[in-house]
């Protein structure tokens, strides 16, 4: 049997998440064709769905998961909707008291919409930069890091944390290594970095990935660009064999393993799992913690070994550095082809998209996309229930209607009822 690592004490969702995120598409509209597309051949077709759908899901992520949660605000490309439509997204999630991360390729996210985004409550902004897009002027990824440093400069001190997605294929792999080393370069700046692994969706150009690319392999190429080892086992979110997740200290241009002592991590993310970890509020994060960990002693001494046995390693270079320490966390997250979905991983997928039918795991909705943007979607009116249809924006009295309106080779679903939809 396969240890899926669902169960282990390290294991974050159920103690400290109820979901590591979840997707929140507002658009399917996009302003590049990367050759792997997670967006269907459809997609430029469909029309943006109406903000009071948007709402609604969003009041389904908050009670399915809670406050706190993390929403993926995302597309498509998210920049794409109206501005204020856009702003007023992030405020609504503000107000749930939910965390919202916009998923962009950085095209539009300029420094003016940024600032607007980031006044409105949004937390995090990830940008999504790698050769798939086939960006005019540049031939790989070191040709890219212009751009990423401009997304960056755009980001700056506007409070959010910046994160940047990168795509894993046959093309860049070898350049993973340079890659760590430029986000290692800026660490003062970005706090993630996720490389996702190439994913057959039968969608672009690329189809399978290449046999060299693995979570394992793509995990040694970044400790070989950090010329240290990272722990991946000891924080685990979900299932094994979707996510990786190590964080590293940069002190000096020296990288040192926040998790290298397994056992007094796992000991302290038990202790500490009723706190939420605020990215906005970190004082607050740590005093809620310090306040947790003073009314049990024997973690203060743990936490005091810990630090010193750091200290000592890494006083030379804090000395040199003056003192300076910037974190950098990575986040490798190993996609399933659209043809070999393993029903044991969607049923432990922490990563999901919000429909209109309820929560999916994001790996099943990118292999059946078209069965959910292309259905009608119930829209409440003052006075009744009409059905709004992705091709053509216009609202329809009831589903007949629209079949013989707009005839597509995908069979409209049946809605379990008008109330039920309204109650998921």
């Amino acid at each position: 049997m396969i240890d899926t690592g669902c169960w282990s004490p390290k294991q974050q969702m159920g103690r400290r998440w109820s979901i590591g995120c979840v997707a929140l598409e507002i658009t399917q509209r996009c302003n590049l064709d990367c050759t792997l597309c997670y967006l269907s051949e459809h997609s430029e077709a469909v029309a943006d769905i109406p903000i009071e759908e948007i709402f609604r899901r969003i009041d389904n992520i908050y009670n399915q998961y809670g406050p706190r949660t993390d929403i993926q605000v995302t597309g498509g490309d998210p920049t794409l909707r109206k501005r204020s439509e856009l702003l007023a997204i992030i405020r609504y999630i503000k107000s749930k008291d939910m965390h919202s991360t916009l998923m962009t390729n950085g095209i539009r996210a300029t420094r003016s919409l940024l600032t607007e985004l980031a006044d409105a409550g949004l937390t995090d902004v990830a940008f999504h930069v790698d050769t798939t897009q086939e960006i005019k002027g540049t031939t790989d990824e070191k040709s890219l890091n212009e751009r990423r440093l401009k997304y960056i400069n755009n980001a700056k001190d506007l409070g959010l944390s910046v994160m940047f997605n990168t795509t894993v294929h046959k093309y860049n792999f070898h350049e993973i290594i340079d890659l760590v080393k430029f986000f290692k370069q800026h660490a003062n700046s970005v706090r993630t970095v996720s490389f996702q692994l190439q994913a057959d969706t039968g969608r672009g150009v690329a189809d399978k990935r290449d046999i060299v690319i693995t979570a394992d392999t793509v995990w040694n190429e970044i400790e070989q660009a950090l010329q240290t080892t990272l722990n991946n086992k000891v924080i685990i979110a979900g299932h094994k064999q979707c996510n990786r997740y190590g964080m590293s200290l940069i002190v000096n241009n020296k990288v040192y393993d926040l998790f290298a002592e397994s056992d007094f991590i796992t000991k302290l993310h038990t202790a500490t799992a009723h706190i939420t970890l605020d990215r906005q509020r970190r004082w607050k994060t740590a005093k809620d913690i310090a306040v947790c960990l003073f009314t049990r002693p024997i973690y203060l001494l743990l936490i005091g070994k810990w630090a010193i046995r750091l200290l000592n390693l890494a006083k030379l270079d804090l000395i040199k550095g003056k003192g300076q320490i910037n974190s950098l966390s990575f986040f490798p997250h190993n996609f399933m082809d659209a043809c070999q979905l393993d029903q044991e991983r969607l049923d432990a997928c922490v990563f999901k998209t919000m429909t209109q039918y309820g929560p999916v795991s994001m790996c099943e909705y990118n292999a059946k996309r078209d069965e959910f943007i292309l259905q009608p979607i119930p829209i409440k009116t003052e006075q009744e229930i009409k059905f709004w249809h992705p091709l053509d924006a216009k609202l329809y009295e009831n589903i007949p209607d629209i079949q013989r309106q707009n005839p597509c080779q995908y069979p409209l679903k049946k809605l379990k009822g008008k109330v039920d939809y309204f109650t998921l």
